[in-house]
Protein backbone atom coordinates (compact mmCIF):
# COMPACT_ATOMS: atom_id res chain seq x y z
CA UNK A 1 0.00 0.00 0.00
CA UNK A 2 1.59 3.19 -1.20
CA UNK A 3 2.17 5.77 -4.20
CA UNK A 4 4.38 3.18 -5.79
CA UNK A 5 1.93 0.17 -4.89
CA UNK A 6 -0.75 -0.32 -8.07
CA UNK A 7 -3.19 -3.55 -7.93
CA UNK A 8 -3.41 -5.35 -11.18
CA UNK A 9 -7.02 -5.20 -12.53
CA UNK A 10 -9.09 -8.10 -10.46
CA UNK A 11 -12.28 -9.56 -9.68
CA UNK A 12 -11.83 -10.62 -6.24
CA UNK A 13 -14.85 -12.55 -4.38
CA UNK A 14 -14.97 -13.40 -0.61
CA UNK A 15 -16.00 -16.52 0.89
CA UNK A 16 -16.55 -15.72 4.32
CA UNK A 17 -18.36 -18.67 6.61
CA UNK A 18 -20.43 -16.86 9.44
CA UNK A 19 -22.03 -20.50 10.64
CA UNK A 20 -23.26 -20.49 14.41
CA UNK A 21 -19.68 -21.52 15.50
CA UNK A 22 -18.34 -17.97 14.60
CA UNK A 23 -19.51 -15.57 17.29
CA UNK A 24 -20.78 -12.14 16.47
CA UNK A 25 -17.78 -10.56 18.13
CA UNK A 26 -15.79 -12.44 16.26
CA UNK A 27 -17.32 -11.87 12.32
CA UNK A 28 -16.84 -8.32 13.26
CA UNK A 29 -13.21 -9.00 13.44
CA UNK A 30 -13.44 -10.53 9.92
CA UNK A 31 -15.57 -7.57 8.50
CA UNK A 32 -11.97 -5.62 10.10
CA UNK A 33 -9.89 -7.85 7.90
CA UNK A 34 -11.94 -7.82 4.85
CA UNK A 35 -12.00 -4.11 5.43
CA UNK A 36 -8.21 -3.82 5.14
CA UNK A 37 -8.02 -5.75 2.54
CA UNK A 38 -10.43 -3.41 0.53
CA UNK A 39 -8.34 -0.57 1.73
CA UNK A 40 -5.32 -1.09 -0.28
CA UNK A 41 -7.29 -2.01 -3.63
CA UNK A 42 -7.64 0.43 -6.38
CA UNK A 43 -11.54 0.02 -7.16
CA UNK A 44 -13.09 0.93 -9.93
CA UNK A 45 -14.74 -0.54 -13.00
CA UNK A 46 -11.86 -0.53 -15.16
CA UNK A 47 -9.58 -1.77 -11.84
CA UNK A 48 -10.30 -4.11 -9.19
CA UNK A 49 -14.57 -5.37 -8.20
CA UNK A 50 -15.08 -6.64 -5.15
CA UNK A 51 -17.67 -9.37 -4.31
CA UNK A 52 -18.44 -10.68 -0.99
CA UNK A 53 -20.69 -14.21 -0.49
CA UNK A 54 -21.58 -14.85 3.14
CA UNK A 55 -22.64 -18.53 3.66
CA UNK A 56 -23.35 -20.59 6.53
CA UNK A 57 -26.20 -23.79 5.94
CA UNK A 58 -26.99 -21.62 2.74
CA UNK A 59 -25.07 -18.90 0.41
CA UNK A 60 -26.27 -15.14 0.75
CA UNK A 61 -24.86 -12.77 -2.21
CA UNK A 62 -24.13 -9.71 0.43
CA UNK A 63 -23.53 -8.33 -3.38
CA UNK A 64 -21.70 -8.85 -6.43
CA UNK A 65 -18.78 -8.01 -8.70
CA UNK A 66 -20.89 -4.67 -10.38
CA UNK A 67 -22.59 -3.76 -7.53
CA UNK A 68 -20.04 -1.27 -5.63
CA UNK A 69 -18.08 0.91 -7.62
CA UNK A 70 -15.81 3.18 -5.04
CA UNK A 71 -13.99 2.11 -2.55
CA UNK A 72 -16.28 4.01 -0.14
CA UNK A 73 -19.32 2.40 -1.01
CA UNK A 74 -17.67 -1.50 -0.76
CA UNK A 75 -16.60 -0.53 3.20
CA UNK A 76 -20.01 0.75 3.99
CA UNK A 77 -21.75 -2.62 2.51
CA UNK A 78 -19.11 -4.63 4.45
CA UNK A 79 -20.30 -2.89 7.54
CA UNK A 80 -23.52 -4.23 7.21
CA UNK A 81 -23.09 -7.64 6.61
CA UNK A 82 -24.86 -9.34 9.55
CA UNK A 83 -23.74 -13.33 10.28
CA UNK A 84 -26.65 -16.24 9.09
CA UNK A 85 -25.29 -18.21 12.33
CA UNK A 86 -26.46 -21.87 10.87
CA UNK A 87 -24.26 -24.55 9.08
CA UNK A 88 -21.43 -25.04 7.55
CA UNK A 89 -21.52 -25.87 3.25
CA UNK A 90 -18.29 -24.98 2.72
CA UNK A 91 -18.62 -26.86 -0.76
CA UNK A 92 -21.98 -25.16 -1.32
CA UNK A 93 -20.61 -21.50 -1.12
CA UNK A 94 -17.77 -22.42 -3.11
CA UNK A 95 -19.77 -24.08 -6.11
CA UNK A 96 -22.43 -20.66 -6.14
CA UNK A 97 -18.77 -18.86 -6.75
CA UNK A 98 -18.47 -20.62 -10.05
CA UNK A 99 -21.99 -20.88 -10.80
CA UNK A 100 -23.16 -17.42 -9.96
CA UNK A 101 -19.97 -15.10 -8.65
CA UNK A 102 -17.74 -15.44 -11.30
CA UNK A 103 -19.99 -14.48 -14.08
CA UNK A 104 -20.63 -11.95 -16.72
CA UNK A 105 -24.03 -11.35 -15.36
CA UNK A 106 -22.52 -10.35 -12.05
CA UNK A 107 -20.06 -8.32 -12.97
CA UNK A 108 -17.17 -11.07 -13.74
CA UNK A 109 -14.59 -10.09 -16.94
CA UNK A 110 -14.39 -13.24 -18.48
CA UNK A 111 -13.15 -12.17 -21.65
CA UNK A 112 -10.77 -10.04 -20.39
CA UNK A 113 -7.40 -12.37 -20.17
CA UNK A 114 -4.92 -9.29 -18.48
CA UNK A 115 -7.91 -9.43 -15.19
CA UNK A 116 -7.10 -11.70 -12.48
CA UNK A 117 -10.26 -13.94 -11.09
CA UNK A 118 -9.26 -14.64 -7.12
CA UNK A 119 -11.35 -16.56 -4.35
CA UNK A 120 -10.90 -15.73 -0.94
CA UNK A 121 -12.40 -18.57 1.29
CA UNK A 122 -12.14 -17.90 5.12
CA UNK A 123 -13.71 -20.79 7.69
CA UNK A 124 -13.55 -21.46 10.75
CA UNK A 125 -14.80 -25.45 11.14
CA UNK A 126 -15.19 -28.93 9.18
CA UNK A 127 -17.62 -28.24 6.00
CA UNK A 128 -20.66 -30.83 6.08
CA UNK A 129 -20.61 -31.28 2.49
CA UNK A 130 -17.27 -31.99 0.15
CA UNK A 131 -15.04 -29.21 -1.11
CA UNK A 132 -12.29 -30.73 -2.86
CA UNK A 133 -14.24 -32.08 -6.41
CA UNK A 134 -16.10 -28.45 -6.48
CA UNK A 135 -12.66 -26.53 -5.41
CA UNK A 136 -10.84 -28.86 -8.31
CA UNK A 137 -13.06 -27.59 -11.22
CA UNK A 138 -13.03 -24.15 -10.04
CA UNK A 139 -9.00 -23.88 -10.18
CA UNK A 140 -9.02 -25.52 -13.47
CA UNK A 141 -11.29 -22.77 -14.86
CA UNK A 142 -8.81 -20.29 -13.84
CA UNK A 143 -9.60 -19.01 -10.72
CA UNK A 144 -7.19 -18.59 -7.94
CA UNK A 145 -8.45 -19.93 -4.52
CA UNK A 146 -6.73 -19.18 -0.65
CA UNK A 147 -8.43 -20.72 2.27
CA UNK A 148 -7.56 -19.28 5.36
CA UNK A 149 -8.39 -20.87 8.18
CA UNK A 150 -9.08 -19.98 11.56
CA UNK A 151 -9.09 -22.04 15.27
CA UNK A 152 -10.24 -25.58 14.92
CA UNK A 153 -9.96 -26.02 11.59
CA UNK A 154 -9.80 -29.29 9.26
CA UNK A 155 -6.37 -28.47 7.31
CA UNK A 156 -7.68 -30.66 4.97
CA UNK A 157 -9.93 -28.93 3.56
CA UNK A 158 -8.41 -25.74 3.44
CA UNK A 159 -5.23 -28.05 1.27
CA UNK A 160 -8.14 -29.71 -0.91
CA UNK A 161 -9.83 -26.06 -1.34
CA UNK A 162 -6.59 -23.66 -1.92
CA UNK A 163 -4.52 -23.02 -5.17
CA UNK A 164 -0.85 -24.49 -5.80
CA UNK A 165 1.78 -23.74 -4.22
CA UNK A 166 -0.28 -24.33 -1.08
CA UNK A 167 2.29 -22.63 1.32
CA UNK A 168 1.19 -19.49 -0.66
CA UNK A 169 -2.66 -19.92 -0.73
CA UNK A 170 -3.40 -21.58 3.10
CA UNK A 171 -2.98 -19.92 5.90
CA UNK A 172 -3.97 -20.47 9.84
CA UNK A 173 -4.85 -18.13 12.63
CA UNK A 174 -5.14 -19.52 16.02
CA UNK A 175 -8.32 -17.11 16.56
CA UNK A 176 -10.43 -14.41 15.13
CA UNK A 177 -8.84 -11.90 16.91
CA UNK A 178 -5.25 -11.87 15.31
CA UNK A 179 -6.77 -12.10 11.75
CA UNK A 180 -6.59 -8.69 10.44
CA UNK A 181 -2.60 -9.97 10.59
CA UNK A 182 -3.11 -11.46 7.33
CA UNK A 183 -4.52 -8.31 5.64
CA UNK A 184 -0.99 -7.22 5.04
CA UNK A 185 -0.10 -10.44 3.12
CA UNK A 186 -2.95 -9.75 0.79
CA UNK A 187 -2.69 -6.42 0.58
CA UNK A 188 1.15 -7.37 -0.61
CA UNK A 189 -0.12 -10.25 -2.66
CA UNK A 190 -2.48 -7.78 -5.00
CA UNK A 191 0.45 -5.16 -5.20
CA UNK A 192 1.96 -4.40 -8.35
CA UNK A 193 4.31 -1.72 -8.54
CA UNK A 194 7.16 0.10 -10.42
CA UNK A 195 10.25 -1.40 -9.77
CA UNK A 196 12.25 1.31 -7.55
CA UNK A 197 15.62 -0.47 -7.95
CA UNK A 198 15.38 -0.94 -12.04
CA UNK A 199 14.31 2.81 -11.91
CA UNK A 200 17.49 4.01 -9.72
CA UNK A 201 15.43 5.74 -7.68
CA UNK A 202 16.67 4.80 -3.99
CA UNK A 203 19.42 5.02 -1.58
CA UNK A 204 21.40 2.12 -1.74
CA UNK A 205 25.24 2.32 -2.06
CA UNK A 206 25.85 -1.68 -3.13
CA UNK A 207 22.76 -3.98 -3.67
CA UNK A 208 19.26 -2.46 -4.27
CA UNK A 209 16.34 -5.73 -3.27
CA UNK A 210 12.81 -4.87 -4.71
CA UNK A 211 10.27 -5.61 -2.24
CA UNK A 212 6.57 -4.91 -2.96
CA UNK A 213 6.01 -1.39 -2.57
CA UNK A 214 9.30 -0.32 -1.54
CA UNK A 215 12.81 -1.86 -1.96
CA UNK A 216 15.27 -2.80 0.60
CA UNK A 217 19.74 -2.50 0.22
CA UNK A 218 21.90 -5.18 0.96
CA UNK A 219 25.67 -5.49 0.83
CA UNK A 220 28.06 -7.47 -1.68
CA UNK A 221 29.55 -10.70 0.42
CA UNK A 222 32.78 -9.32 2.46
CA UNK A 223 30.42 -6.03 3.72
CA UNK A 224 27.58 -5.85 6.40
CA UNK A 225 24.86 -3.39 6.17
CA UNK A 226 25.01 -0.09 8.35
CA UNK A 227 22.58 1.05 10.94
CA UNK A 228 20.98 4.01 8.41
CA UNK A 229 19.99 0.10 6.36
CA UNK A 230 21.51 1.77 3.07
CA UNK A 231 25.52 2.11 3.49
CA UNK A 232 27.56 -0.45 3.82
CA UNK A 233 31.06 -1.36 6.04
CA UNK A 234 33.64 -4.38 5.51
CA UNK A 235 32.80 -6.83 7.50
CA UNK A 236 34.56 -8.58 10.59
CA UNK A 237 32.69 -11.20 12.73
CA UNK A 238 34.23 -10.83 16.03
CA UNK A 239 32.42 -14.23 17.19
CA UNK A 240 35.44 -15.99 16.07
CA UNK A 241 37.63 -14.40 18.95
CA UNK A 242 34.71 -14.75 21.47
CA UNK A 243 33.50 -17.00 24.28
CA UNK A 244 29.99 -17.25 24.43
CA UNK A 245 27.70 -19.93 26.19
CA UNK A 246 24.03 -19.34 23.22
CA UNK A 247 21.19 -20.95 24.05
CA UNK A 248 18.45 -21.66 22.02
CA UNK A 249 14.51 -21.75 23.94
CA UNK A 250 11.49 -22.93 21.61
CA UNK A 251 8.32 -22.97 22.03
CA UNK A 252 7.11 -26.30 20.84
CA UNK A 253 3.22 -25.71 21.38
CA UNK A 254 0.56 -27.20 19.55
CA UNK A 255 -0.30 -23.97 17.94
CA UNK A 256 3.04 -24.12 16.22
CA UNK A 257 2.01 -27.11 13.80
CA UNK A 258 4.63 -29.75 12.45
CA UNK A 259 5.47 -28.19 9.15
CA UNK A 260 6.43 -24.96 10.70
CA UNK A 261 8.44 -26.75 13.84
CA UNK A 262 10.31 -28.09 10.56
CA UNK A 263 11.32 -24.01 9.58
CA UNK A 264 11.98 -23.24 13.21
CA UNK A 265 14.82 -25.77 13.25
CA UNK A 266 16.56 -24.43 10.14
CA UNK A 267 16.28 -20.66 11.49
CA UNK A 268 18.05 -22.23 14.54
CA UNK A 269 20.51 -23.86 12.31
CA UNK A 270 21.21 -20.67 10.26
CA UNK A 271 22.13 -18.84 13.39
CA UNK A 272 24.14 -21.91 14.48
CA UNK A 273 25.72 -21.50 11.06
CA UNK A 274 26.88 -18.36 11.81
CA UNK A 275 28.80 -18.58 15.78
CA UNK A 276 32.31 -20.54 15.88
CA UNK A 277 31.62 -23.33 18.03
CA UNK A 278 34.68 -24.98 19.68
CA UNK A 279 35.95 -25.63 23.15
CA UNK A 280 37.19 -22.17 23.87
CA UNK A 281 35.00 -20.67 22.06
CA UNK A 282 31.32 -20.93 21.34
CA UNK A 283 28.79 -23.56 23.31
CA UNK A 284 25.06 -24.06 22.21
CA UNK A 285 22.56 -25.35 24.37
CA UNK A 286 18.70 -25.96 23.34
CA UNK A 287 15.75 -26.09 25.48
CA UNK A 288 12.23 -27.01 24.07
CA UNK A 289 9.01 -26.08 26.22
CA UNK A 290 5.08 -26.39 25.71
CA UNK A 291 3.50 -27.23 28.90
CA UNK A 292 6.62 -29.13 30.80
CA UNK A 293 10.27 -27.89 29.75
CA UNK A 294 12.43 -30.45 28.23
CA UNK A 295 16.53 -29.97 27.70
CA UNK A 296 17.49 -31.00 24.06
CA UNK A 297 21.23 -31.06 24.95
CA UNK A 298 23.43 -28.92 27.18
CA UNK A 299 26.22 -26.38 26.93
CA UNK A 300 29.00 -27.99 25.81
CA UNK A 301 28.44 -30.96 24.79
CA UNK A 302 28.44 -30.81 21.19
CA UNK A 303 31.76 -29.36 20.21
CA UNK A 304 31.29 -28.35 16.44
CA UNK A 305 28.66 -27.10 13.96
CA UNK A 306 28.05 -30.32 12.06
CA UNK A 307 27.19 -32.29 15.55
CA UNK A 308 24.58 -29.46 16.59
CA UNK A 309 22.85 -29.15 13.70
CA UNK A 310 22.52 -32.69 13.65
CA UNK A 311 20.37 -33.02 16.74
CA UNK A 312 18.62 -30.18 16.17
CA UNK A 313 16.89 -31.56 13.18
CA UNK A 314 16.41 -34.29 15.56
CA UNK A 315 14.64 -32.91 17.91
CA UNK A 316 11.08 -33.89 18.43
CA UNK A 317 8.02 -31.89 18.42
CA UNK A 318 6.31 -31.41 22.05
CA UNK A 319 2.85 -29.55 20.89
CA UNK A 320 0.54 -29.21 23.94
CA UNK A 321 0.22 -25.69 25.81
CA UNK A 322 2.74 -22.55 25.85
CA UNK A 323 4.23 -21.64 29.56
CA UNK A 324 7.19 -19.44 28.56
CA UNK A 325 7.23 -18.11 31.93
CA UNK A 326 7.90 -21.72 33.30
CA UNK A 327 10.72 -21.57 30.30
CA UNK A 328 12.47 -18.39 31.33
CA UNK A 329 12.74 -20.26 34.92
CA UNK A 330 13.94 -23.33 33.99
CA UNK A 331 16.95 -21.20 31.30
CA UNK A 332 17.64 -19.09 34.71
CA UNK A 333 17.91 -22.02 37.04
CA UNK A 334 18.89 -24.48 35.12
CA UNK A 335 20.35 -24.06 31.33
CA UNK A 336 22.99 -21.98 32.26
CA UNK A 337 24.40 -23.35 35.51
CA UNK A 338 27.75 -24.77 35.86
CA UNK A 339 26.48 -28.25 36.33
CA UNK A 340 24.75 -27.85 32.82
CA UNK A 341 27.95 -26.50 31.19
CA UNK A 342 27.67 -22.99 31.99
CA UNK A 343 31.16 -21.49 31.90
CA UNK A 344 31.76 -18.10 34.62
CA UNK A 345 32.92 -15.20 32.97
CA UNK A 346 31.94 -15.94 29.60
CA UNK A 347 28.63 -13.93 28.25
CA UNK A 348 25.33 -15.66 27.95
CA UNK A 349 23.17 -15.07 25.29
CA UNK A 350 19.61 -16.39 25.24
CA UNK A 351 16.99 -16.47 21.87
CA UNK A 352 13.41 -17.58 22.87
CA UNK A 353 11.03 -18.56 20.15
CA UNK A 354 7.15 -18.47 20.78
CA UNK A 355 4.26 -18.59 18.05
CA UNK A 356 1.56 -17.09 20.78
CA UNK A 357 0.42 -15.49 24.10
CA UNK A 358 2.36 -17.21 27.21
CA UNK A 359 -0.51 -19.03 29.56
CA UNK A 360 1.61 -18.74 32.28
CA UNK A 361 3.16 -15.35 34.13
CA UNK A 362 6.47 -14.34 32.58
CA UNK A 363 7.69 -10.76 33.78
CA UNK A 364 9.54 -11.80 36.83
CA UNK A 365 11.29 -14.35 35.19
CA UNK A 366 12.42 -12.20 32.46
CA UNK A 367 13.49 -9.45 34.60
CA UNK A 368 15.68 -11.92 36.52
CA UNK A 369 16.81 -13.14 32.91
CA UNK A 370 18.04 -9.43 32.38
CA UNK A 371 19.47 -8.32 35.83
CA UNK A 372 21.49 -11.29 36.00
CA UNK A 373 23.21 -9.98 32.62
CA UNK A 374 22.18 -12.42 30.49
CA UNK A 375 21.85 -11.22 26.05
CA UNK A 376 17.93 -11.92 25.72
CA UNK A 377 16.59 -11.80 22.17
CA UNK A 378 12.76 -12.48 21.87
CA UNK A 379 11.46 -14.03 18.31
CA UNK A 380 7.87 -14.07 17.83
CA UNK A 381 5.73 -15.72 14.81
CA UNK A 382 1.68 -15.62 13.83
CA UNK A 383 -0.19 -15.25 17.49
CA UNK A 384 2.77 -14.11 19.50
CA UNK A 385 2.13 -11.53 21.77
CA UNK A 386 4.19 -8.24 21.37
CA UNK A 387 4.03 -6.61 24.42
CA UNK A 388 5.67 -10.21 25.93
CA UNK A 389 8.49 -9.58 23.31
CA UNK A 390 9.23 -6.99 24.22
CA UNK A 391 9.05 -7.75 28.32
CA UNK A 392 11.62 -10.77 27.38
CA UNK A 393 13.81 -8.83 25.24
CA UNK A 394 17.21 -6.99 26.61
CA UNK A 395 17.26 -3.34 26.45
CA UNK A 396 17.44 -1.53 24.01
CA UNK A 397 14.19 -3.73 23.13
CA UNK A 398 13.64 -2.77 19.99
CA UNK A 399 17.00 -4.30 18.87
CA UNK A 400 16.50 -7.64 20.95
CA UNK A 401 12.79 -8.20 19.48
CA UNK A 402 11.48 -9.21 16.20
CA UNK A 403 8.17 -10.58 15.07
CA UNK A 404 6.79 -11.33 11.58
CA UNK A 405 3.37 -12.41 11.02
CA UNK A 406 4.95 -15.47 8.97
CA UNK A 407 6.99 -18.51 9.81
CA UNK A 408 8.44 -18.04 6.38
CA UNK A 409 9.90 -14.97 7.15
CA UNK A 410 11.72 -16.34 9.90
CA UNK A 411 15.01 -16.65 7.33
CA UNK A 412 15.25 -13.26 7.33
CA UNK A 413 15.10 -12.78 11.01
CA UNK A 414 18.05 -14.93 11.40
CA UNK A 415 19.80 -12.95 8.98
CA UNK A 416 19.73 -10.18 11.69
CA UNK A 417 20.39 -12.44 14.49
CA UNK A 418 23.14 -13.73 12.59
CA UNK A 419 25.17 -10.28 13.01
CA UNK A 420 23.80 -9.49 16.52
CA UNK A 421 25.11 -12.20 18.75
CA UNK A 422 28.60 -11.60 18.47
CA UNK A 423 29.80 -10.22 21.52
CA UNK A 424 33.48 -8.86 22.07
CA UNK A 425 35.17 -10.44 24.63
CA UNK A 426 37.24 -7.73 25.01
CA UNK A 427 36.52 -3.88 24.67
CA UNK A 428 39.98 -3.01 23.12
CA UNK A 429 40.23 -5.62 20.85
CA UNK A 430 37.18 -4.71 19.35
CA UNK A 431 38.67 -1.63 19.26
CA UNK A 432 41.89 -2.46 17.09
CA UNK A 433 39.30 -4.36 14.83
CA UNK A 434 37.50 -0.81 14.24
CA UNK A 435 40.65 0.83 13.78
CA UNK A 436 41.94 -1.93 11.20
CA UNK A 437 38.36 -1.98 9.20
CA UNK A 438 38.76 1.65 9.12
CA UNK A 439 42.62 1.46 8.09
CA UNK A 440 41.16 -1.39 5.32
CA UNK A 441 39.12 0.93 3.85
CA UNK A 442 41.35 3.89 3.88
CA UNK A 443 43.54 1.59 1.81
CA UNK A 444 40.90 0.62 -0.41
CA UNK A 445 40.27 4.24 -1.31
CA UNK A 446 43.59 5.23 -1.86
CA UNK A 447 43.85 2.12 -4.02
CA UNK A 448 40.90 3.23 -6.35
CA UNK A 449 42.40 6.91 -6.39
CA UNK A 450 45.74 5.55 -7.51
CA UNK A 451 44.64 2.84 -10.07
CA UNK A 452 42.56 6.08 -11.81
CA UNK A 453 45.84 8.04 -11.91
CA UNK A 454 47.36 5.04 -13.73
CA UNK A 455 44.99 4.52 -16.38
CA UNK A 456 44.37 8.73 -16.80
CA UNK A 457 48.84 8.76 -17.47
CA UNK A 458 49.00 5.70 -19.50
CA UNK A 459 45.83 6.85 -21.60
CA UNK A 460 47.91 10.64 -22.42
CA UNK A 461 50.88 8.22 -22.75
CA UNK A 462 49.46 6.64 -25.47
CA UNK A 463 47.70 9.30 -27.51
CA UNK A 464 51.16 11.81 -27.11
Amino acid sequence: KGPNCRTRPTDLVFIIDSSRSVRPSEFEQVKVFLSQVIESLDVGLNNTRVGLLNYASSVKNEFSLKTHKTKAALLQAVKKVQPLSTGTMTGLAIQYAINHAFTEGEGARLRSPGVKKVGIVVTDGRPQDGVKDVSARVRESGLELFAIGVGRVDMTTLRQIASEPLDEHVDYVESYSVIEKLSKKFQEAFCEMADLCSTGDHDCQQICVSTPGSYTCACRDGYTLNDDGKTCNVFFLACGASAIDLVFLIDGSKSVRPENFELVKQFINQIVESVDVGNNKAHVGLVQYSSAVRQEFPLGRYTNKRDIKTAVKKMSYMEKGTMTGQALKYLIDNTFAISNGGRPGVSKVGIVFTDGRSQDYINDAALKAKELGYKMYAVGVGNAVEDELRMIASEPVNEHYFYTADFKAMKEIGKKLQMKICVEENPCECEAIVKFQTKVEELIQALTRKNILFHSFYFKLWYS
